[in-house]
């Protein structure tokens, strides 16, 4: 663009001179010349014309041809000085002017040639027969005849009246002699050709003093003042633009000057560019090439380069946020005064974003004393350069440069060059941060691998503590059957499975903190799931502790496994009694909230959309800054009877579930937890309701066991003679099959295996097959997993929870045999 500019400047004043130029060689000089020379030509041929008719009239002229050519010649000079003044109004009506006269003087001039012509004639015969008189000898004759030409000569030199009239009284007198015979032709004729020159004579000198009356150069001089009035304005115009041209000149040396010196600067400007740019690459890679404990040594270098480029006595680069990180530089003798760079972070924004970001001051004047300017000369600052990025949505940080001596700071129009410096040592500074984040979070990934492996170990004691306590409740519903409840055996078996339901409790808490995947989910109405938890909850929690509900009006719908989200509402509810030291009431609110844009709750960013908000607080004792930090780690509690797996699952299963968690705690006040769930659209939400179901005693009833761990298997043999059936028990398939081909009577089956869920649904598959008609229950310690329509094909009629608990299989084979038609004995 700015070369179209001074090439367009360039266009303009090479047409500016070339016009002027033009202009001030006189262009006109030529017309107004041959104005002049048709002008003088004009006046010549009438001088000459006048001088032509004298000597004709003089008798000294044998024809008139150069009469006629002056006469062609002088009316041709006309024509051309009419040409040469055809642009000029004013000029060309006086040439009109001038044009009249010379008609009239063409026109005496040609009454002149015919009177003169007749005058000649005359002369030639009065002469004549005047001489033929003189040589008579007839005295008185040749007297009046000599007086007659005597009279006559002086008529023409003199056309006054008197001698008009002493020609007339010499013919007069001529005519009354009495001339001889032989005379008398001859008087005749002298006569007649006096009269006619006593008549032409006065008539022609008349014609020729008009004629040389007419010959006045007042017109000629009108227009001649007009052509050098026109030629005098032209050349004051010529000299005015010869001026002008040299004024033009000037300017545009001063151009060339001014150029010549802006080409200076701007190579001065390149050479101080391509400097800085070397400062900047030499300082950009000096800083790639560095280890991050090196940066802030190297920042202090970059600032101290940064200073020396323009002209500053203190450097320094400030990041704000919770960890503020400040480098520094400054010469001998410049130190910082207190406060000081915090403080130009805060004056940064109050200069205003400027082009760029970037705040020049060469002069630092405060105007009055509550002037921002004041701030800085507090400071001991007298020009100041500030790098900001308060333009952007980023942490606020600058990069200054102070100058302690008026005008020692260089004004420096290279902003984007301070801007790439910004950025190069944000840049750094910020590698510090990766870096520092990057062994935080390295660390973070060993925790998470020791806590993935301590996991994983606490899984597999899990699943073999799961067997022991399987075995332990098994012979504890075993023994306490023939034991009296009010003996005080039955009052420590009961203690047995206290505890051990207690252990099984804990290992349900490990293996589902433990899994992966996702369950089925369904579409789960909240409020009846939280109507139904209540119910499990009255049961269980302290009597002086109660719960009030408090739901929208719009249903809150969402889809999970209802199994996993009746356990985060139990495990809360439970801890939000157990920090309540009085009575009082569990409050929770059911409500659907629509989120616009995208929202960050507690470490989860969600939305936008529709959610539905489970909130569940207490009055209880609260939560400092620091518990509310680590509640969520898994293994972490404030309780002696705790094992810190509780709140770990609830964000893990809420997590899984697309939503998020958070919680505000106050000391002595109470905690709230809020559920985030995305919420459903479902006309007929699911409702998940479980019914025990009607547990009794068998009454001999055949019982398939298949399980292929021989310790097991003789365990739910016992379990199952105690409930009062008949085990056949099993470990391979293919005993099964050849006793189910020869005893063809078998009421149910009991289907397990030690490899898990998976393996066990295989199992009972490969039972189906053989006995389709065999209601078939299956024993796994998670049925999570299993997708429900192969567990319908593959003729699982119920399934139950490992270790075996004597009222669920109780009530499993109850269910069973009332389905399958069998006869039962109730207990």
């Amino acid at each position: 663009m700015r070369i179209t500019s001074i090439a367009i400047v360039g266009a303009f004043f090479i047409l500016l001179l070339t016009w002027l130029l033009l202009s001030g060689l006189y262009p006109n000089y030529a017309r107004y010349d041959r104005e002049l020379q048709a002008l003088d030509e004009f006046s010549r041929l009438e001088r000459g014309l006048n001088r032509e008719v004298l000597t004709a009239r003089a008798g000294l002229s044998r024809n008139y041809d150069a009469l006629a050519h002056l006469t062609d010649a002088y009316a041709g000079s006309l024509d051309r000085l009419r040409e040469a003044a055809a642009t000029d109004s004013e000029l060309r009506a006086a040439i009109d002017v001038l044009a009249e006269r010379a008609d009239r003087q063409r026109d005496l001039v040609e009454k002149f040639k015919s009177r003169n012509a007749l005058l000649r004639n005359s002369f030639a015969y009065f002469g004549m027969f005047s001489a033929r008189l003189a040589g008579s000898y007839d005295r008185p004759l040749v007297a009046a005849a000599s007086s007659l030409s005597s009279a006559m000569l002086h008529l023409t030199l003199d056309t006054s009246p008197a001698a008009v009239h002493e020609v007339k009284n010499r013919l007069e007198q001529l005519a009354g002699l009495q001339s001889p015979p032989s005379d008398a032709d001859s008087v005749q004729a002298a006569i007649a050709h006096g009269g006619i020159l006593h008549d032409l004579l006065p008539a022609t000198d008349a014609a020729l003093k008009e004629l040389t009356a007419a010959a006045s150069t007042r017109e000629q001089d009108i227009v001649r003042s007009l052509i050098m009035e026109r030629q005098l304005a032209e050349r004051a115009k010529a000299r005015q633009y010869r001026v002008l041209l040299y004024s033009a000149s000037l300017m545009l040396l001063a151009a060339l000057i001014y150029l010549g010196l802006q080409l200076r600067a701007r190579a001065v400007a390149l050479r101080r560019r391509a400097a800085f740019e070397h400062v900047i690459a030499g300082i950009s890679t000096r800083f790639i090439n560095s280890q991050h404990h090196e940066i802030a040594e190297h920042v202090g270098s970059a600032l101290e380069r940064l200073a020396g480029c323009v002209g500053a006595d203190r450097a320094y680069f400030v990041v704000a946020g919770e960890a503020k990180q400040i480098y520094r530089w400054s010469r001998q003798g410049a130190e910082f005064p207190p406060g000081w760079p915090e403080r130009a972070l805060q004056l940064a924004p109050r200069f205003g974003r400027g082009e760029d970001c970037v705040i020049q001051i060469p002069k630092v004047r405060p105007a009055h004393p509550d002037d921002t300017m004041t701030l800085l000369a507090g400071a001991g600052v007298q020009g100041w350069l500030c790098i900001s990025n308060i333009c952007q949505k980023r942490t606020p940080a600058i990069l200054g440069f102070d100058a302690l001596r008026a005008g020692a700071l260089i004004p420096s129009a290279e902003v984007s060059l301070f801007r790439m410096a910004f950025d190069a040592i944000g840049q750094a500074v910020g590698r510090v941060f990766l870096e520092r984040e990057k062994e935080r979070l390295e660390a973070n990934l060993q925790q998470a691998r020791r806590m993935e492996t301590i996991g994983n170990f606490a899984s597999g004691i899990a699943h073999n503590f799961n067997n022991i306590v399987g075995a332990i409740l098994g012979y504890t519903e075993m023994a306490d059957a023939p034991v009296s409840s009010d003996r005080q055996p039955a009052a420590n078996l009961t203690e047995i499975r206290r505890a051990g339901e207690r252990a099984r409790q804990l290992v349900d808490q490990i293996l589902t903190f433990g899994r992966s995947g996702e369950g089925r989910r369904e579409h789960v109405c909240l409020k009846a799931l939280v109507a139904e938890t209540k119910g499990l909850l009255a049961a269980s929690l302290p009597s002086q502790v109660g719960i009030r509900v408090k739901e929208t009006s719009e249903a809150a719908v969402v889809s999970a496994e209802p199994a996993q989200l009746q356990q985060v509402i139990l495990n809360l509810c439970n801890n939000a009694a157990q920090a309540m030291d009085g009575p009082g009431d569990i409050k929770i609110l059911i409500e659907v909230r629509e989120v616009t844009e995208a929202l960050r709750v507690g470490r989860i960013d969600i939305g936008p959309g529709r959610f539905a908000i489970l909130s569940i607080s207490d009055p209880g004792r609260g939560m400092d800054e620091a518990t509310l930090e680590r509640i969520f780690e898994p293994f972490f509690t404030t309780r002696p009877d705790g094992n810190g797996l509780g709140l770990a699952t609830v964000r893990e299963i809420v997590e899984e579930h697309d939503g998020a968690v958070t919680v505000a705690s106050t000391p002595g006040v109470g905690t709230r937890f809020d559920i985030w769930l995305p919420s459903v659209s479902s006309n007929e939400p699911i409702s998940i309701q479980h019914s025990p179901g009607v547990a009794g005693r068998g009454a001999g009833e055949t019982v398939l066991v298949l399980e292929a761990e021989r310790e097991r298997l003789l365990r739910y043999e016992e379990v199952l003679a105690a409930l009062g059936y008949e085990p056949v028990g099993f470990t391979e398939l293919a005993e099964a099959a050849q006793a189910y081909a020869v005893k063809t009577r078998f009421d149910a089956a009991l289907v397990s295996h030690p490899r898990g869920a998976a393996a066990a649904l295989d199992f009972a598959t490969a039972l189906h097959d053989i006995a389709p008609d065999l209601p078939i229950i299956l024993a796994t310690p998670s049925a999570r997993d299993l997708d429900a329509q192969r567990l319908a094909s593959s003729g699982i009629f119920e399934v139950v929870r490992q270790p075996l608990a004597y009222s669920e299989l109780a009530g499993a084979l109850s269910r069973c045999l009332q389905a399958s038609g069998a006869p039962q004995l109730q207990s």
